[in-house]
């Protein structure tokens, strides 16, 4: 076994790759770009060196980079954690022309599963289910109508170099078959540099499941079980479960003994995941990730194994440590992917400091990067922690994961918390009746439900203000000159008079008033037609406790400025609280500014000065978080001035576009 491990990947990977060569006595070493200067995974590990500037291209997949820390540190060997440079076979063979160990497939056998199409050919010859389709080298327009015309529709044009949904075109109709695949090939030729398609019958409600494999180089291979992913996104998954609800041993025993034959087709070594398409009891080859999955935690915990361990075991050259009739899966294990993003804004990223970050460890395994007061960047992944379950039953698994949600708060960015715990509460995800469209087809309930909050509610939220007024108070005083001065009280007592104090909390679109007056043993509290008593408010390590009508109630409580935050009972709420000062001269920009809708970086400016355009015309290109956003005109006109250039970062709400604003006058 080698002694030393470079980890080329950031965040929660890099953290949870440490942790196995920590256990096993290996000296571990990071690296990091000028964001992550301060990141969990370089003070986890046993050293950390730095590969260059935030831009993942700049850092994270500079091959020649990470080779040459690599060598700097004596590494023997690398761990490519999953996505930057996981799949590439260039950088699997960079590190054997180094001399230093990859922990992972060889890049023949990358390649071979790497292209969609030379994959589904390789599987068709072992005999693994393929959907009908055409997978070939062909790719002639008038060619490519003719298959289509021969599957049937509806059909799917899919990237063959694609991935996360980029390149993939959904075609109900013959007549909109040229149109869905010139969009698919420029997709495709952006996002991979690849405009070949393949296209093959699509499943209307399809459920995806992945089998987990593992090879090594003596020509064992083994599969340990099937997770259900079907939980997703944007073609990009949110909650992934061991072993899949509702299949039969028939067609588990089928799809484990298809995934070994697909990595025995490759003369697999390593972790890898063959993933699948099922529906009304068929399964169908759909992709080969080379690599170790986001989701493997739940894989282990049904089977007890560390399959980062097995990753480094296989590398050093040992066989897999058990054989296939030896690995048996027990209970059921379900993952949460907690993501920095706006669900109820088509799931935009959001990027910021983490004021708060609380998750909840009882009873689960939290897997993370972050810790509370760090920043989540543009420049990577949204994704900043996993919450798993592991329990007997899978009601059980749902049932910790939502009291684990329950004690959770992220507070700075925008989450998605909330989102999963309506997942984790929908009946039919209860049921097991899940699809790849559940989470589409019930987008009203899931991700923008139409919420009112309680009396209850608005009373601690209230209560939480004074709360937080009055510790702060008592900091101040502790830090005078004189901390008895009675200028410091803060027991809300007057002369001749008994203040009561007016709330207004703006949530959405509705402004509800809240009403504090003080009373003897407490506070008589005054919402629309309700009337509660609180008594014993208290703050507490970030959380408001008091007992409102003898019901004693806690929530997690942030303010910044004129915002205040709230989660009780696994529901964030933000309310604002206007300071008429700060507004005081506040401009509204109507129509005639573009306004970033988020941070992000400008890849393109398809707008110049001076230019008239239309309504809804493509004016600039935000990326952020791997996610591109086109920002459109919001009325015709000519523009004014341009605020930004390509490359520059921008902040949300900053001004890109201003447009002639005596034109929109005269219209």
């Amino acid at each position: 076994m080698f002694q030393s491990l470079l980890i080329a990947n950031r965040g929660e990977i890099a953290c949870r790759i440490i942790r196995t060569a920590r256990r096993m006595g290996l000296r571990s070493i990071a690296v990091f770009s000028d964001a992550d200067e301060t990141a969990q995974h370089v003070q986890m590990a046993d050293e950390a060196i730095h590969i260059g500037a935030a831009p993942a291209r700049d850092s994270y997949l500079n091959i020649p980079g990470i080779i040459a820390a690599a060598k700097r540190a004596g590494a023997e060997a690398i761990h490519p954690g999953y996505g930057f440079l996981s799949e590439n076979p260039a950088f699997a063979e960079a590190c054997a022309e180094a001399g230093i160990i990859f922990v992972g497939p060889t890049a023949s056998a990358m390649r071979a599963m790497g292209s969609k199409g030379s994959a589904k050919a390789l599987m068709e010859k072992a005999g693994v289910p393929l959907l009908p389709g055409y997978h070939g080298a062909e790719q002639d327009a008038t060619f490519l109508a003719r298959e289509a015309e021969s599957i049937g529709f509806p059909l799917v044009i899919k990237a063959v170099a694609g991935g996360g949904g980029r390149g993939m075109r959904v075609v109900r109709a013959a007549v909109d078959f040229v149109g869905a695949l010139q969009s698919a090939r420029q997709e495709g030729a952006s996002a991979f540099g690849d405009d070949r398609v393949l296209i093959e019958r699509y499943l209307e409600r399809p459920r995806h499941i992945e089998v987990q494999v593992f090879g090594d180089s003596h020509g064992n291979a083994v599969h340990l079980f099937e997770r259900d992913c079907s939980a997703q996104r944007r073609h990009q998954k949110v909650i992934e479960e061991a072993p899949a609800p509702g299949i039969s041993t028939e067609m588990r025993d089928a799809m484990g003994a298809a995934a070994v034959a697909a990595a025995k087709a490759v003369q697999y070594q390593g972790a890898g995941t063959v993933e699948f398409i099922a529906q009304d009891g068929g399964f169908y080859f759909l992709e080969m990730n080379t690599r170790l999955q986001v989701e493997h935690p739940v894989t282990e915990a049904i089977t007890g194994f560390d399959l980062v361990e097995w990753q480094l075991r296989v590398a050093a050259g040992e066989g897999l440590p058990v054989r296939q009739q030896d690995i048996r899966a027990q209970g059921h294990a379900m993952e949460l992917r907690l993501y920095a993003e706006d669900p109820a804004r088509d799931f935009a990223p959001s990027i910021g400091a983490l004021q708060v970050f609380r998750l909840s460890d009882q009873g689960l395994r939290i897997d993370s990067g972050f810790v509370a007061g760090d920043r989540i960047s543009i420049h990577y992944d949204a994704m900043v922690a996993k919450m798993i379950a592991h329990a007997p039953t899978r009601a059980e698994a749902i049932a910790r994961l939502r009291a684990g949600l329950v004690h959770s708060d992220i507070i700075g960015v925008a989450h998605n918390l909330d989102m999963l715990d309506r997942i984790l509460a929908h009946p039919d995800f209860a049921a097991g009746r899940i699809d790849t469209g559940f989470i589409g087809r019930n987008a009203e309930t899931l991700l923008t439900p139409k919420l009112h909050p309680s009396a209850q509610t608005l009373a601690l939220a209230a209560l939480g203000v004074i709360t937080l007024e009055e510790d702060a108070a008592r900091n101040q005083a502790a830090g005078s000159a004189d901390p008895h001065s009675p200028w410091h009280a803060t027991d809300h007592w007057w002369v001749n008079t008994r203040p009561s104090r007016i709330f207004d909390l703006h949530h959405e679109d509705e402004t509800h008033p809240v009403t504090l007056s003080p009373g003897a043993d407490g506070w008589r509290i005054a919402s629309g037609s309700t009337e509660i008593t609180a008594r014993h408010a208290k703050l507490e390590d970030g959380r408001i406790h008091a007992l409102l009508d003898g019901m004693r109630l806690s929530a997690s409580i942030h303010r910044a400025g004129e915002t205040l935050s709230l989660r009780l009972a696994g529901q964030s709420w933000r309310f604002l609280l206007p300071d008429p000062i700060t507004r005081a001269g506040e401009e509204e920009g109507g129509d005639d500014r573009l306004l970033a809708p988020l941070p992000g970086q400008v890849t393109q400016l398809l707008a110049r000065e001076g230019q008239e355009v239309a309504r809804g015309d493509v004016l600039v290109v935000l990326e952020a978080m791997k996610t591109v956003f086109r920002l459109t005109a919001p009325r015709a006109g000519r523009i004014e001035t341009i605020s930004c250039r390509v490359g520059e970062t921008v902040r949300e709400g900053q001004i890109l576009i201003q447009f002639d604003a005596a034109e929109a006058e005269t219209d």
